[in-house]
């Protein structure tokens, strides 16, 4: 199985204040899993583009802290550059890799917007593949008027209504989040300070006024110089060379050339081998020629027999108190949301199940991000583990070190109970969808909903002991006793609830 890489390529209204900047990216690196690959920022346009892979849920928790520390940091209201712009966080897309299909990061935007517009109240707009509005699909469209425009639209048009969030604009200004197709940003330089030679090229080659189909392009002034600032949308079908050639035949009518071309972020290889075969004219050229190509056809098959990284499994295992009983808790609801989400997909698309789609759709958004949620419950559990133990070690040598010292261990017991008791509340969602699926989805996959059902309440039971044992250390009485009579409940939910679920599974089988 391929392994599951999601792209995010997020760009933010901030160049020239290198410590936001900076702490934008500190925000996407502080998740697990996620690895920043490229960072480039752009002074005359202020704007800065990260791009960073990971898995799905990983990827998704990475972009939302992005966005709130960019919405905390950036005022739009002060904010002046070359490039359009609606927002902090202006444009948010993610890219499927590998292992991840197209609808999945169409619902990966969805979750995020969501949340993006309850957390942070902020108006997120959808576009690309994940576009719910069809003339919402082009970016341009979007941020037509840009930041100032939006802001007196928004109020008075519905037209310019967010998909998600209320309709007016704070100092973050709005996000635009979506799903796309593999991108390349790429500017080229002109031997002239005349940007309306650029803008002529532009509207000349881009797609909107007539041009190439898979090209947006735009004339600015960069550092003195004309500049086409152009977004190529499918290299395959509108290539790299052939936009290149295009400029320099435009160019030439004005009297000018090209002074350089500027890659913004990363470039598929794929582009570059087509680039240099045109240009070398290589008919023949057969892509494992080159000779990095067949050393990475070495290195794979060669990772193939190495021995694998350690699992969660075998750091459960382990002789480490942590990861313990409640990540593992956290971890099996997660794999209940995850089953419910593979029962839910394979009953779309099926005329027998035409008439519950629309709730299947629905269960699938619902179930995702409770699987995200539950995963990142994971290393909450173990965080907390590890603040109550560093909170004992705090030293105690004097009156106000112990107050410091039972004040931090009073706080990081708090800590430990609530992570479970939310892995409990939320594992409890996880068994009610799988107890719907499990009624009205496929009949082919009832017995995958019963095991999520099974998986569901495994964790609750789990974290039940969790929380109890954590209880004993709360100094507050009342709190205790409050998180203790909302375990009771989800508990005796969670008995109602799985009770049912062999007598659905025996009617669905007859």
């Amino acid at each position: 199985m391929a392994r599951q890489i999601v792209e995010c390529i997020p760009n933010f209204s901030e160049a020239r204040r290198p410590e936001i900047v900076q702490a934008i990216a500190a925000s996407v690196s502080s998740i697990q899993g996620v690895q920043i690959l490229d960072q480039h920022s752009d002074l005359d346009h202020n704007r800065t583009v990260i791009t960073f892979v990971g898995p799905k849920e990983a990827v998704e928790a990475a972009a939302y802290q992005s966005i709130e520390t960019a919405a905390r940091l950036i005022d739009l209201n002060q904010h002046t550059g070359e490039h359009p712009r609606i927002g902090a966080a202006d444009v948010v897309p993610f890219v499927p890799i590998s292992g991840v299909t197209m609808e999945e990061c169409i619902e990966m935007a969805h979750r995020l917007a969501k949340r993006v517009a309850s957390q942070l109240n902020i108006p997120v707009y959808l576009y690309e593949e994940a576009a719910q509005n069809p003339d919402r699909k082009n970016l341009e469209n979007i941020r037509k008027g840009q930041y100032e425009g939006l802001k007196e639209e928004i109020l008075t048009n519905p037209n310019r209504k967010p998909d998600y969030g209320p309709a007016e604009l704070g100092p973050a200004g709005a996000t635009v989040i979506g799903a796309r197709n593999p991108l390349i940003a790429f500017n080229v330089y002109l031997t002239s300070d005349d940007v309306e030679i650029a803008q002529k090229i532009a509207r000349t080659i881009r797609f909107s006024t007539g041009g190439l189909r898979f090209v947006k392009a735009m004339g600015v002034l960069v550092d003195g110089r004309a500049q086409v600032s152009m977004n190529l949308t499918h290299f395959r079908k509108t290539p790299l060379a052939q936009v290149v050639e295009m400029i320099r035949r435009e160019a030439q009518r004005y009297g000018v050339a090209i002074h350089h071309s500027e890659l913004v972020g990363l470039i598929p290889q794929e582009a570059l081998e087509d680039a240099a075969v045109w240009y070398l004219q290589l008919d023949q050229f057969e892509k494992n020629q080159i000779l990095e190509n067949r050393l990475a056809d070495l290195a794979i098959e060669s990772a193939s027999v190495a021995a694998p990284e350690p699992s969660f499994i075998d750091e459960l295992a382990s002789a480490s108190p942590t990861p313990g009983g409640g990540s593992a808790s956290a971890y099996a609801g997660a794999m209940a949301a995850a089953l419910v989400c593979m029962v839910a997909r394979v009953t779309l698309g099926k005329k027998k199940y035409a008439e519950v789609e629309a709730e299947m759709l629905q269960t699938i958004e619902t179930a995702s991000a409770l699987q995200a949620h539950l995963q990142e419950c994971v290393a909450q559990d173990s965080a907390a583990f590890e603040a109550f133990i560093h909170a004992r070690r705090l030293p105690k040598d004097t009156p106000e070190q112990e107050a410091i010292r039972l004040q931090a261990i009073s706080v990081a017991t708090y800590q430990a109970a609530s992570v479970p008791l939310d892995v409990a509340e939320n594992s409890l969602k996880v068994l009610k969808l799988a107890q719907a699926v499990a009624r009205k989805g496929n009949l082919n996959a009832v017995s995958d909903a019963a095991s999520a059902a099974a998986l569901a309440q495994a964790a609750i039971i789990g974290a039940g002991h969790n929380v109890r044992i954590n209880l004993i250390g709360l100094e507050s009485e009342e709190q205790a006793a409050g998180m203790l009579q909302r375990l009771q409940e989800i508990e005796t939910a969670q008995i109602e609830i799985h009770s049912t679920i062999p007598t659905i599974i025996k009617e669905r089988s007859q």
